[in-house]
This record gives structure tokens, sequence and C-alpha cells, in this order.
């Protein structure tokens, strides 16, 4: 078998194919909740918080200053409101992925089988106790 014909195979099983429409379908659903987070849930956050961006929160380590040259030497800051929209992202996509398997879980489970019959030593360990009560 060639590697070509290999290959192939290997495509064209079901999980691989899954996988991958999985992956394309999960990014352009990771740039809508980024846009619905970017767009409309940090703007409402930050009028809350007194009309600040949250994105543009940090903690300056070293202020912008300029050097003996007076070239100006940019500020070192830890940007943690970047940070925090991100977590944000993640929490909103993880919530409604959840939200969607549920769903999907919910439609795709199997009806209700019937109950499996008891184990050969259950029904000796019956017919023991039946004979002991008489």
């Amino acid at each position: 078998m060639g590697m070509a014909s290999e290959f192939r195979e290997f495509i064209a099983r079901g999980n691989v194919v899954d996988l991958a429409v999985g992956v394309v379908i999960g990014a352009a659903f990771g740039k809508i909740v980024s846009a619905l987070v970017d767009g409309i849930v940090m703007p409402l956050v930050g009028v809350a918080l007194g009309g600040v961006s949250v994105s543009d929160w940090k903690y300056v380590l070293k202020p912008v200053s300029v050097d003996a040259a007076g070239q100006p030497v940019a500020e070192v800051a830890i940007a943690w409101g970047a940070f925090l929209q991100t977590a944000i992202d993640f929490l909103l996509i993880a919530f409604v992925i959840f939200l969607f398997l549920k769903a999907y879980n919910r439609v795709r489970k199997p009806a209700d089988a019937a109950p499996a019959a008891p184990a050969e030593e259950v029904l000796l360990l019956r017919e023991i106790r039946d004979s002991l009560r008489r």
C-alpha cells in the first residue's frame, strides 16, 4: 500500500473530517465571541466602571521616560486589562460550547434500553435464598 493511498484512507475516516470541520467552526465561533466581547460586553463594563476601556487597564512598572540622548523610552507595564478581556472571551466561549454540547447530548441520547438480565451468579444466589426460605 503506497503512501498516497494510506493518506487517502486516513483522510477518508470520519473522525479526521469531523475534527477538521470542528476546528474551522470553532475558529469562526471564537471570532464571533471575540467580536461580541470586544464590541458589546467590554464597552458596557467600561461604562459601568467609569468610562475607561478595560483593555487599556494596566499596571505601570516604569513610566515613559527620556534617555540621555533625548529619545523617549517606552513604558514597562503589565497589561492586565487585556488579559481580563481574553479571559472573559475564553469563559464565554467555554460556556456556549458547554450549552451546545449539553443540547447535543440531550438530542443524541439513546432510547432507554431494557434492563440487562441478572448475572448467573445472582440467579444462583436467588435460588439458594428461595430454597433456604422453604
